[in-house]
């Protein structure tokens, strides 16, 4: 009952991606579609795979015929439920679009194997291949931590908010996918460990789907039409920043976004900055890099001196006021995030730092 269950919200869940055009888990926000797709198939594979795997159940009796349709189940694993786990955290990453033909190479050994352990009904090569598995797993996380540390450095250079756009929980998924396999491997036809791995692959599912409608989608392109905007990548590398180039960037700075006040403005991007003050965003990304700063850091700087404004005048003219209402005002959709930023940028707490203010 329990793996009829799980094979009904894999198949519930991969419909409502495919079908559901509207958000209903969070309205507010636009979902990637190619992420929609890739985790909609994920989800679809496992219907296959665990109606696959009910066979032996109901309709086998011969102990070969249930070892080769098990086998047969672990090469469509190997086909569609391990490059499918691979190809979403890939998407999940939207600094770049990564080549996903890498994935059908690696796993290409592992098909060849179970392959040749489905002709010959033979499993003389599980070791082999489990420890192949066991092998790409740790590159694969290698890969993910240096892939993430990227990708959160290109949110950081153009993004002034970051909710809904970190994707670190996708090694959530990663770590639920090998302890599905580990507990997959280790279970060897015993009942518990079969109850274990569904309530995983449950767990797993509901993450997904919660990850793929909260992730918000950044491959809106933005306005193009200014001249300064058609200077290429190679030619501002070859041409560095000049010391007359930095100081009229802070006079833009103070000009259009300072004075105007325009870091209240909420998902405020680096190119809507540099459209702003009207130059090339690849000139202003590497003047916030000269500066040894992040574009999201000089944001919060700017964002924070506001809320320390707005709270001291407030305090001086004994208004009512939240520190809730007080950082929506400063430019801060979430609250969270507000406190995390204030603390990095003042060393303390909000509640503390208000406390010494007083």
């Amino acid at each position: 009952m329990l793996y009829a269950v799980v094979t009904t919200i894999a198949m519930l869940a991969s419909c409502y991606l495919l079908f559901r055009l509207a958000n209903a888990i969070a309205p507010n926000v636009t979902p990637p579609v190619r992420l929609r797709r890739w985790t909609a198939a994920f989800f679809a594979v496992f219907v296959v795979n665990h109606l696959w795997y009910l066979g032996p159940t109901f309709f086998l009796t011969s102990d070969d015929d249930v070892k080769l349709t098990n086998m047969i189940g672990i090469l469509l694993d190997s086909m569609t439920f391990f490059p499918l786990s691979i190809i979403v955290l890939l998407v999940m990453l939207q600094d770049r679009r990564r080549p996903l033909w890498p994935v059908a190479v690696m796993v290409a050994p592992l098909i060849l194997g179970m392959v040749w352990c489905v002709v010959w009904r033979s499993d003389a090569l599980f070791p082999l291949l489990n420890g192949y598995l066991l092998l790409m797993s740790i590159c694969l996380i290698i890969y993910m931590v240096r892939a993430l540390r990227q990708y959160g450095r290109w949110l950081r250079d153009n993004y002034a908010d970051l909710e809904h756009k970190e994707v670190w929980q996708s090694f959530v998924v990663l770590a639920v996918i090998l302890l599905v396999y580990a507990t997959y491997v280790l279970s060897g036809g015993n009942l518990i460990y079969e109850f274990i791995l569904q309530v995983i692959v449950i767990v797993l599912i509901c993450y997904l789907l919660w990850r793929v409608e909260t992730l918000i989608d950044l491959s809106t392109p933005q306005p193009q039409g200014l001249p300064a905007d058609e200077t290429t990548t190679e030619e501002i590398e070859d041409n560095p920043l000049l010391p007359t180039t930095r100081d009229n960037i802070e006079a833009l700075l103070q000009q259009h976004c300072i004075d105007a006040q325009l870091y209240l403005q909420h998902d405020l991007t680096v190119s809507q900055l540099a459209q702003a003050i009207g130059i090339n965003r690849l000139y202003l990304s590497q003047y916030f890099s000269r500066q040894g700063i992040s574009y999201n850091a000089y944001i919060n700087d700017l964002r924070i001196n506001h809320f320390v404004s707005l709270y001291r005048e407030a305090v001086a003219a004994q208004r009512h006021f939240t520190a809730q209402q007080l950082a929506h005002d400063s430019g801060y959709q979430s609250y969270s995030t507000f406190s995390l930023a204030f603390k990095q940028r003042m060393g303390q707490s909000v509640t503390v730092w208000m406390r010494s203010a007083d």
